[in-house]
């Protein structure tokens, strides 16, 4: 593919958040995006024509992540009032709260049938919370980190996490097994191939390293970014042929997956990039940032 097709030509600025963005994510098809910030709202867009179309508001601190449901009918969002918020996407209803983490929720996932929504949190524990059952209680607490989580991916069987502690763990909840690799640096981002053979962690010594799923082994490492003090994500490109990191410059950054050189990079925002979010089929990525905007970015 190359860097012909990577997306480096801004098609779009979606504006209206008050302050930081903290997460900006594609939804499951790429048609639409969400996006959540300091200003404790999750919007909806459609960033291919620049609309914004929804304002979620009920989160009483800031908003760190935001993830919709498969069927696209369901959102959940976390943040600093340490609460799980599982919203309807068209009523803009809140369905239910989560409350249980003892402070700051850094990252949410559903699962696959979006019936369970699993949360990252500050006070060192992952949650994990049954959508359609009216308890508010955790249905699972896995507590073994010995620092912040800040990241979470889920497979069918499996949760992996990301922490300060500069371990990513996997939780085989089939057989209640956990396996941990240890990266020596505090891992502030995870996110998983789309091949699902390895994990992409970023680190706080401005270094992605990517690990292979199945033996921990540590494949390569990509640098020339900066990340050293703020939550940024991570991610590969839909073919896994490129990776992908903001930096605190306000640069964007792809790397050649196999030798790990720098194929393109560019300035994307006046501030730090706290996230990137690629489109599961096109060659199109969303990016936000802590100057307030969301940028659309296409070939």
């Amino acid at each position: 593919m190359g860097i012909a097709g990577l997306p480096k030509k801004e098609a779009n600025v979606l504006r209206g958040h008050e302050g930081a963005v903290l997460a900006a994510r594609f939804n499951g098809d790429g048609n639409y995006c969400l996006s959540c910030g300091k200003d404790r709202t999750i919007r909806l867009w459609n960033p291919h024509r620049g609309i914004h179309i929804k304002t979620y508001k009920s989160h009483g601190r800031e908003v760190r992540d935001v993830h919709v449901a498969p069927d696209n009918s369901k959102l959940c969002s976390c943040g600093g009032d340490r609460q799980l918020f599982y919203w309807d996407v068209s009523t803009g209803r809140v369905i239910r709260k989560f409350r249980g983490h003892d402070s700051e929720v850094n990252a949410v996932k559903f699962n696959e049938y979006a019936s369970v929504v699993v949360s990252a949190g500050y006070d060192r524990s992952l949650r994990a919370w049954d959508c359609r059952s009216h308890s508010t209680e955790p249905i699972q607490i896995i507590d073994t980190f010995s620092d912040s989580v800040m990241s979470v991916c889920l497979t069918k069987s499996e949760i992996i996490a990301g922490s300060v502690d500069g371990t990513v763990r996997t939780f085989d909840i089939r057989i209640g097994r956990e396996l941990s690799d240890d990266l020596g640096q505090p891992v502030n981002c995870i996110s998983m191939s789309n091949d699902a053979n390895c994990i992409l962690a970023s680190c706080l010594d401005s270094t992605l390293r990517l690990l292979d799923r199945s033996t921990g082994e540590l494949l390569q490492e990509y640098k020339g970014h900066t990340c050293k003090s703020y939550k940024m994500d991570c991610c590969l490109t839909n073919t896994d042929a490129h990776v992908t990191s903001g930096s605190e410059d306000g640069f964007i950054f792809f790397w050649d997956l196999v030798d790990a050189s720098v194929v393109s990079s560019f300035r994307a925002h006046a501030s730090v990039v706290t996230s990137v979010s690629y489109h599961p089929k096109d060659d199109c990525m969303i990016t936000a940032s802590v100057d307030g905007t969301i940028r659309v970015w296409k070939t």
